[in-house]
């Protein structure tokens, strides 16, 4: 297919959301910095703010301190030009909140998963978490930009579906994000919950200005995001990043994904259950922690797989940052961060030339949620090169 090139209303469209994101990165930034940052004309970047100010989305705050001369007025978000909703849809939970533009979350309600729930069931309440959030948080429904889901994959991006969850029986296809519109009045942006939970993080967390990092995500099982050059990488079927069925032992046991020894098989909450005998995941986490010997063994192993994978994806990918998030990850961050940050000091083939970072989230189990409301935000205001780009 030939390549095209870009119309000027594209590059115009860019510009301003770069110079937003220099914005958003920086707590008080001038003008004149801006232009530095990004390669822009002075000129450019002060009809860019002019507009911004003037739709309420950037604030001047303050003045900067100059080297002689008049100083340079601080410009930064407005964080309450612009509100989203976030929902994680976890098989057992649904998480949801409303953020600001800075991600900050204004109100958050969880309720549980009846177990076999249908997708109308699940929609239902959802409709019903949006409103409660909105309640309490005291917003009008008409500055809501919209809705972000983060979901368990694999996703059809293209129609807006769940393709056959493999911890959702019985949910073949299905129109979640059309369904979710009609009920909620607002527009839907669906995404994996780890590709949303990476998403968070540039947004509010770890990765905020780090230009190439893998999230790794830990739920019901192990999910995983990508962002490489400063955009999210999706891959083919826009189902890049599944971290958690890399097989990290051979002749392993059987993943249902038809793989065998994967990460998600060995170090999953199911996994560690069933490796341990303990009753449920949080008797694991509570043994571990007060040093029983078959739960710290089974917690240790696990971390170990985890720090093969994670070694896999930095040589891969010659990343700059390793970050672990998610619910399921709470009260083992220690073991496995340090497991890690071990394996990424030692075996990368890079690692004479620079070391990767390992960061637990400072998101936490909010990850997911968090990421879903980044989601409206980021692909309202965040630089998109999919968009400059015409093919």
């Amino acid at each position: 297919m030939r390549r095209t090139g870009t119309n000027l209303p594209k590059v115009g469209q860019y510009n301003r959301a770069v110079v937003l994101d220099q914005i958003q990165l920086t707590d008080g930034i001038s003008r004149v910095e801006i232009a530095e940052l990004t390669g822009l004309t002075p000129q450019t970047v002060s009809g860019i703010v002019r507009r911004l100010i003037g739709e309420g989305i950037v604030r001047e705050d303050g003045a900067a301190v100059s080297n002689g001369g008049k100083p340079r007025t601080k410009l930064r978000v407005n964080a309450a030009a612009g509100l989203a909703v976030g929902v994680h849809f976890d098989p057992s939970e649904l998480s949801c909140v409303v953020a600001d533009l800075l991600g900050r979350p204004l109100a958050t309600r969880q309720q549980p998963v009846r177990p076999g729930a249908t997708p109308g069931e699940v929609v239902a309440a959802v409709t019903g978490l949006v409103d409660e959030v909105l309640g309490t948080a005291g917003v009008d429904r008409g500055r809501v930009l919209g809705l972000g889901l983060a979901t368990p994959g694999p996703i059809d991006q293209t129609l807006g579906s769940l393709v056959g969850p493999p911890q959702l029986l019985g949910w073949t296809r299905v129109p979640i994000k059309d369904m979710l519109a009609a009920a909620t009045g607002l527009p839907v942006t669906l995404d994996n919950d780890a590709t949303a939970a990476a998403i968070g993080e540039c947004w509010a967390g770890a990765g905020r200005g780090v230009a190439d990092f893998a999230y790794f995500f830990f739920g019901a099982g192990v999910g995983g995001g990508l962002i490489l050059g400063h955009q999210v990488y999706r891959g083919g079927s826009m189902n890049a990043a599944e971290f958690g069925h890399q097989s990290v032992q051979p002749g392993g046991p059987a993943c249902y994904c038809g793989n065998r020894g994967c990460l998600e098989r060995l170090i999953s909450p199911k996994a560690l259950v069933e490796a341990t005998g303990l009753a449920d995941y949080d008797a694991v986490r509570r043994a571990a922690t007060a040093g029983d010997p078959l739960a710290v063994a089974a917690v240790e192993a696990a971390a170990g797989h985890l720090a093969t994978a994670v070694v896999n994806v930095a040589n891969i990918l010659d990343i700059d940052l390793v970050v672990l998030g998610g619910h399921g990850l709470r009260h083992l961050e220690d073991r496995f961060r340090t497991a890690v940050a071990e394996a990424l000091a030692t075996r990368p083939l890079a690692r004479r030339i620079r070391a990767v970072r390992v960061e637990v989230s400072p998101l936490g189990a909010d990850a997911a949620v968090v990421g879903a409301a980044a989601l409206v935000l980021h692909t309202t205001y965040a630089p998109q090169v999919s968009e400059l780009l015409s093919l």
